[in-house]
C-alpha cells in the first residue's frame, strides 16, 4: 500500500531497484517456465505501474565491490583487521551481530548494493533532476525477505530520519502487484 500511495502522489519521484534474481523468478509468477528471462517484460511493467525511474541493482553491485577492494587494501595498507569478511546478505550479518560478535571489526564497512543504491536515490539522484531528497521514494524488488529488515536498520539512512529505501517488495508481492494492476 506504501507504494501504491506513493506512486499516486504527484509530489513523489519513484524509483525502482531489481536484483538480478527477479529477472528470472518474476515469470514464475505468471505461469512461466522456471528461469524465463522478463527483463524488458519487467521493466515495461514498473513503468506502466507508475515508476518514474527503473534501475538495475547490478550497477550498485559493481559500486560495492570497488568499495570493498578500496577497503581490503586501505586494511592490508594500514595493518587493519584482516580478514575482511564481507556479504550482501542482512541475514549473514545479523547472524554475525548476534552469535559472534567478536568478529564484528572483520566486517566490511560497505554498504550492500541495495543499500548502496538507495543512498544514491536520495543523495546523489535529487542533484541530478532537481528534486528535494524528501520526495524520492526508493523501492526495491528483492528474492529476500531479509531485505525488508535491512532496510529498516537504524544506519540505513540518509540524513537519520529518512530511510536509504523506503519500501522493499519480494517478487511474490511484486506479482501481486502487478496482478492488481
Amino acid at each position: 500500500e506504501k507504494v501504491w500511495k506513493a506512486i499516486s502522489d504527484p509530489n513523489k519521484y519513484v524509483v525502482v531497484q531489481t536484483a538480478p534474481a527477479v529477472r528470472v523468478s518474476l515469470g514464475e509468477e505468471f505461469d512461466m517456465e522456471p528461469g524465463s528471462i522478463v527483463t524488458g517484460k519487467l521493466v515495461a511493467a514498473l513503468k506502466a505501474l507508475g515508476f518514474d525511474q527503473v534501475f538495475d541493482t547490478d550497477f550498485t553491485a559493481d559500486l560495492t565491490i570497488i568499495e570493498e577492494g578500496n577497503e581490503l587494501l586501505q586494511r592490508i595498507s594500514n595493518g587493519g583487521k584482516l580478514p575482511m569478511i564481507t556479504s550482501c546478505s542482512p541475514g549473514w550479518i545479523n547472524f554475525i551481530e548476534q552469535y559472534y560478535p567478536e568478529l564484528l571489526g572483520h566486517l566490511s564497512s560497505c554498504k550492500s548494493p541495495q543499500q548502496m543504491f538507495g543512498a544514491l536515490a536520495k543523495g546523489y539522484l535529487p542533484q541530478k533532476i532537481d528534486k528535494d531528497p524528501k520526495n524520492i521514494f526508493s523501492v526495491s524488488i528483492m528474492p529476500c525477505t531479509a531485505k525488508k529488515f535491512e532496510a529498516n536498520r537504524a544506519e540505513m539512512s540518509f540524513d537519520k530520519e529518512n530511510p536509504d529505501v523506503d519500501v522493499v517488495l519480494t517478487t511474490r508481492e511484486l506479482g501481486r502487484m502487478l496482478k492488481q494492476a
